[in-house]
C-alpha cells in the first residue's frame, strides 16, 4: 500500500473556526487553477475520483480535508488565480487560504502543483514569497511532465530547482506524471518525512 492509499474524504471546511482541532499534522497541496492538482491527489491516493477533477478551474471553492489515519491530514486548499471566478469568491478564497497557510500550527509542509510546460508563474512566485516566513518546508511537482521530452523535462528541473535554491533551502522539486504515474515515490518519501519530523516536535513538546 502505498503512502497515500488510505485517504477517505473528512471534511469541507469553509471557515478557519471549522478547522479540525483533532488534527495533529497536515499537509497541504496548492496551486495555480487548472495545474493538475486533484489529478495529483487522486494519482498519489491511487484513486480516480478522491479529488473531484473539473475541466472548470476553481473548482474547488473550500478547504477539503482527507483523513490518512493516525491524526494525519491531507489538505486539498483553492486553487488560485483564476479570473472567471466572482470577485467576493475570490476575496474569500484569498483570506481564507493566506490565513490557513500562515497561521495553521498543525501544516506541516506545502506541496505546490504547477504545470511543468509554464512553471514559476507570477502567481507561483508569489505564493513561494508569501510563504517563506513560515519557515516551513515546500515540495513542488513540476506536473504533466508526460507532455516534455526528455530534454526539455530535465532543462525545465534544473531552471526551477535553480530558482528555487535562491529562495529557501528547504524549497524542492520533482517532476510528475498523473498519467503515467511517475514521481509518486518521491513525494511519499517527501510526505513521510514531513509528518515524522512533525510528530518528533509534538513528542519532544509534550
Amino acid at each position: 500500500m502505498n503512502f497515500f492509499q488510505p485517504a477517505v474524504f473528512y471534511t469541507t471546511v469553509n471557515h478557519l473556526r471549522d478547522l479540525p482541532i483533532e488534527s495533529a499534522a497536515e499537509i497541504a497541496f496548492a496551486g495555480r487553477s487548472n495545474a493538475g492538482k486533484s489529478s495529483a491527489i487522486n494519482t498519489l491516493a491511487n484513486r480516480t475520483r478522491l479529488a473531484f477533477v473539473s475541466k472548470t478551474p476553481g473548482r474547488t471553492q473550500h478547504i477539503n480535508y482527507f483523513s490518512l489515519g493516525g491524526q494525519r491530514y491531507l489538505v486539498d486548499l483553492p486553487g488560485y488565480g483564476y479570473a472567471k471566478v466572482p470577485g467576493a469568491v475570490k476575496d474569500h478564497w484569498r483570506e481564507l487560504l493566506g490565513e490557513y497557510l500562515a497561521e495553521r500550527a498543525q501544516l506541516c509542509g506545502l506541496i505546490l502543483i504547477m504545470d511543468s510546460r509554464h512553471p514559476l508563474t507570477e502567481l507561483d512566485l508569489n505564493m513561494l514569497q508569501w510563504f517563506l516566513p513560515t519557515g516551513k518546508p515546500v515540495h513542488c511537482l513540476l506536473t504533466k511532465a508526460d507532455k516534455l521530452n526528455r530534454s526539455d523535462s530535465i532543462a525545465v528541473l534544473r531552471q526551477v530547482t535553480q530558482a528555487l535554491a535562491q529562495m529557501a533551502p528547504n524549497y524542492t522539486v520533482q517532476l510528475f506524471s498523473s498519467l503515467k504515474k511517475t514521481g509518486t515515490e518521491e513525494v511519499e518519501k517527501v510526505a513521510a518525512r514531513w509528518f515524522e519530523d512533525a510528530e518528533k516536535k509534538l513528542t519532544v513538546g509534550g
